[in-house]
């Protein structure tokens, strides 16, 4: 009887970050990783969901105006705008950790502030300032999450990571539901400071985590990475043998500039039309239809129980997002909840009862979620480390820009007593506008090592 022989592991040192991170796998470090950019991403949603929350009371007790109003909520996405985009330079220059840190000190810092307005005016600059750190979360977050993950775990964690705004959501609706009523002097000091401090918690948990061993690579600081990996793999009792690190180096410092060379200028362009558009059609949808409906005398649900039950369907929205992108790909996931948003987009048009309004809006925020969460996954994956966070911090910007722009066409369309089909048509137009771009972004980055200069990759192959 022949004998039979088995493969043995390679003993060979490891030499590189890619196979360092899939030898090291998933365990306690990332589940840890997910947990504290989760909490923090929980918070920055409080701190964009709050404004809708707190304005009645700004208008009462200020006597203020709508439009005076307004500029709470367009002073946070103004800071947004900015955050994004110089954040995430920022973290692609002097590193994620340091960006990572920072950012949420000040969110912290201002959010707290914010609550001590004693005026209008007071409250618009704090809330600038609180967008502008809070605009920066996003790109190093995500440039983070991804550089820690293994090739097939990467797009569910990321999705998992997206989810964690439902819960931000689900959050500063019991807190407004708590405290404004009871208090409506005063309880939406409550609501903002609430939020701060959660987001402060966040900084006090973030300090363990190391800098991403990728960046560290690039940016030959080849010591300082192997130590970052044995960091991670001690945490999640792996053994790991590793060499001499090998990287191909950037070639040159990491610039906005960099987004629109050759090899990145297709992905760049794509990806800003679909962070723009999404924003659009999902800002634009949320924000003014319930004035339309109250236009047409139509009872709606209490904001606070309204909100809660949106965000409900977010959760099996992106859980299913979760599944799909792993086993079906980023590229298709994306596409079919886009699609899927301009489909339930029209069943607004038929309802005319608070309950079809709220299953309409339940299905929609569902599907809208859900594609934020695919969104959310492939979009770190088709930019390398050298301008991932800048890429990300870009194309985030478009959706804080578009974020701006759709209330601004909301109330037009209600100004004018343009019909609800025509309305409606623009938001979902947006939604296939995306999915389009989305099916010639390139290759699916499912099972697709990240790259890690610029010139490695070609229309997100990664090869």
């Amino acid at each position: 009887m022949a004998s039979m022989t088995y493969a043995q592991p390679s003993t060979a040192p490891i030499t590189t970050v890619d196979e360092a991170i899939e030898r090291i796998g998933v365990g306690r470090f990332q589940w840890r990783l997910l947990l504290v950019n989760g909490l923090t991403w929980a918070a920055d949603a409080m701190e964009v969901l709050l404004v809708g929350f707190i304005l009645p009371s700004l208008i009462r007790n200020w006597e203020l105006s709508g439009g005076q109003a307004a500029l709470v909520g367009t002073a946070t996405f103004a800071g947004m705008f900015i955050g994004a985009w110089f954040w995430g330079m920022l973290g692609d220059r002097i590193g994620r950790r340091s960006v990572f840190l920072w950012t949420v000190f000040q969110t912290g810092l201002f959010g707290t502030l914010a609550a001590f307005s004693p005026n209008l005016w007071t409250l618009v600059v704090l809330r600038f300032l609180t967008g502008t750190a809070m605009g920066g979360t996003l790109p190093v977050d995500y440039a983070i999450m991804a550089e820690y993950l293994p090739t097939k775990d990467r797009g569910r964690f990321l999705v998992y990571l997206e989810s964690f705004w439902a819960v931000g959501t689900i959050a500063v609706a019991l807190l407004a539901w708590i405290f404004i009523p009871n208090d409506p002097v005063n309880g939406w000091r409550y609501v903002v400071g609430f939020g701060a401090v959660l987001g402060l918690l966040g900084l006090w948990i973030r300090r363990s985590v190391p800098e991403s061993p990728r960046f560290l690579l690039v940016n030959g600081r080849a010591d300082e990475a192997k130590a970052a990996l044995e960091h991670v793999a001690a945490v999640n009792g792996r053994p790991l043998t590793l060499g001499q690190l090998k990287a191909e180096g950037r070639v040159a410092k990491p610039s906005f500039g960099r987004l629109w060379q050759p090899a990145l200028i297709r992905k760049t362009l794509l990806l800003s039309l679909i962070w723009f558009s999404l924003s659009l059609g999902y800002y634009g949808i949320f924000t003014w239809l319930p004035q339309f409906f109250r236009a047409q005398q139509i009872t709606l649900l209490p904001v606070y129980e309204y909100s809660l039950l949106l965000a409900v369907a977010q959760i099996p929205g992106y859980l299913l997002a979760a599944f799909l992108v792993e086993r079906w790909g980023r590229k298709q996931t994306l596409a079919a909840y886009l699609v899927g948003s301009a489909i339930f987009s029209y069943l607004f048009t038929i309802a005319a009862t608070a309950t079809t309004i709220l299953q309409s809006g339940m299905l929609l925020s569902f599907s809208l979620l859900g594609a934020w969460g695919a969104l959310y996954a492939i979009t770190p994956e088709l930019f390398p480390t050298e301008v991932r966070a800048t890429g990300i911090g870009w194309t985030s910007a478009m959706a804080r820009a578009a974020g701006m722009i759709a209330p601004l066409i909301g109330g037009y369309l209600l100004d004018n007593k343009l019909p609800l089909t025509l309305a409606l048509t623009l938001y979902a137009a947006f939604f296939v506008l995306a999915a389009v771009a989305t099916l010639f972004i390139g290759r699916d980055t499912r099972n697709v090592q990240l790259a890690d200069v610029s010139r490695q990759t070609s229309y997100g192959s990664g090869s």
